[in-house]
């Protein structure tokens, strides 16, 4: 495919898996980029034959065309590769914003990539921002300001919510939001089966369960109220619900629930320093 002119192209993706795909998506779908200006680079030629299909962006081969050709350049390749595409692409980033999606991957590790301090922020978004419901953290490097911010918040604002933090927090984020929507999934299937037990078709279960996680997350960013209010809400006085809960808690839920989180906060960790 040929690339537009330097001043068309808005954002180039270096990497072009899920990731990139789902930001792709949302930006468009927000209508904060027209598909032109939109640039993909990926070592798949079949990867960039279906993102260009399915969404008529332009896509390269090369990473430092890519770079070369556009405003903001969002990092989405294999932690294990990203050093040496970093290297590829140094003396074409100038004063370029740079935002990193690889995971795991420092702010340092990123600016020695580059040989210099840059403009670059690092963002960890989880699997949700696939149906625009993510939930994404970025984290500063020391050269960003307030221009690079609002754009940064643009895009991960169109796959869902957006928060700032410090990079130390990063490993918690990995472990509660990174990892939990598959803890979620777990949850739901078990609620399903759950429902098949008590005599429902699996279809109709596995339905009721996700549209009731759903809602009740729905409830608690909508209300603002504590979820152990809420929870109180639904439990009447000798009724069903509190029999339920206290089954759940019988099991050990909310201990369960913080002991995977903190688990996947110390992997996230150990994955970090290798």
């Amino acid at each position: 495919m040929k690339t537009q002119k330097k001043s068309e192209i808005q954002i180039a993706f270096l990497g072009s898996g899920n990731m990139a795909e789902a930001i792709i998506k949302g930006v468009l779908d927000a209508g904060l980029c027209k598909a032109k200006t939109l640039l993909a680079s990926d070592c798949s030629e079949n990867r960039l034959k279906t993102l260009h299909k399915s969404y008529k962006i332009e896509t390269t081969g090369s990473n430092r065309e890519a770079v070369r050709a556009a405003e903001l350049i969002i990092l989405g390749v294999k932690p294990n590769v990203v050093d040496s595409v970093l290297a590829e692409i140094r003396s074409e980033l100038g004063e370029k914003l740079l935002i990193s999606v690889a995971a795991g991957v420092p702010l340092a590790r990123l600016a020695t990539g580059l040989a210099r301090e840059s403009q670059i922020i690092r963002a960890m978004p989880n699997a949700p921002a696939k149906v625009q419901a993510g939930a994404t953290v970025l984290a500063l490097g020391k050269r960003v300001d307030d221009t690079h911010l609002k754009r940064a918040l643009q895009i991960f604002d169109a796959i869902g919510k957006t928060w700032v933090l410090e990079e130390t927090l990063l490993d918690a984020v990995t472990g509660l939001s990174g990892s939990s929507p598959a803890f979620v999934f777990v949850m739901i299937e078990a609620l399903a089966d759950g429902g098949v037990k008590a005599g429902l078709p699996r279809k109709i279960a596995q339905a009721l369960a996700a549209q009731t996680v759903f809602g009740a997350a729905k409830m608690v960013n909508e209300t603002g109220e504590h979820p152990a209010r809420l929870k109180d809400f639904v439990a009447s006085p000798g009724g069903t619900t509190i029999s339920g809960i206290h089954a759940l808690e019988t099991g050990n839920i909310r201990a369960a629930f913080i002991n995977a989180v903190e688990a996947a906060t110390k992997r996230s960790k150990e994955l970090g320093k290798t």
